[in-house]
């Protein structure tokens, strides 16, 4: 996340260093992971890597960042702005994001082993706007999700981060680690519409490359 402002007790602004920059050069690392990566095809609904917790990210190195790099590939092919590891396939807690917050600002990374923070009660402004995920392609529904949202975990080389979104970004970031724990937008919804949303997918033919379900 941008840095922002922060003020001290006597009005003098300090850095707020708790949160990564992810919007410098957000373009140019974009390009130089996806041009890196192979895309792979999206798994959807009813695979069973997507219904159940991942596995922790234990190993910092190689065969990470050229997940990674895939993964970057992966979500432009299919025009998303993130993606989970368990979406192409893959058992392990790490997304990636290349997304827009409520003010317009790009936000480019990964993190592993994310954790949301459980936000006090004056943040919890919920936004029920319209959610999408990938491999639900072509579904839409509103759910209500915080309009803000904090998440913690590791970097590609294993390094602790912090990561706070807002609008659009907070949902992105709730959607992420939602997947990386074995549940799909569609599991909070409720029956009649997620029924819908299946409905809606049935009856799309995804823009992207999707893996099969047997």
């Amino acid at each position: 996340m941008a840095q922002q402002p922060v003020f001290d007790q006597d009005g003098e602004q300090r850095v707020d260093d708790e949160f990564i920059d992810d919007t410098t050069d957000a373009a140019q690392r974009e390009a130089a992971h996806r041009e890196r990566g192979t895309s792979r095809p999206i798994t959807v609904v009813g695979n069973p890597v997507l219904h159940k917790e991942c596995k922790d990210v234990t190993e910092f190195g190689d065969e990470l960042g050229r997940l990674i790099d895939d993964m970057f590939a992966s979500q432009r092919t299919a025009e998303g702005v993130g993606l989970a590891a368990n979406q192409i396939g893959v058992d392990l807690k790490v997304f990636v994001y290349d997304c827009l917050d409520d003010s317009g600002v790009r936000h480019v990374g990964a993190v592993c082993n994310p954790v949301l923070d459980e936000l006090p009660v004056e943040r919890r402004v919920l936004d029920d706007s319209n959610e999408g995920c990938l491999s639900v392609p072509g579904a839409y529904a509103e759910l209500a999700r915080p309009d803000y949202a904090v998440v913690r975990g590791q970097d590609a080389e294993g390094n602790p981060v912090a990561i706070r979104g807002t609008g659009y970004f907070a949902r992105c970031l709730q959607h992420e680690t939602d997947h990386l724990n074995g549940y799909l937008y569609i599991d909070r919804l409720s029956k009649r519409d997620r029924k819908d949303a299946l409905k809606q997918m049935a009856e799309v033919e995804p823009r992207y490359p999707v893996v099969a379900n047997d």
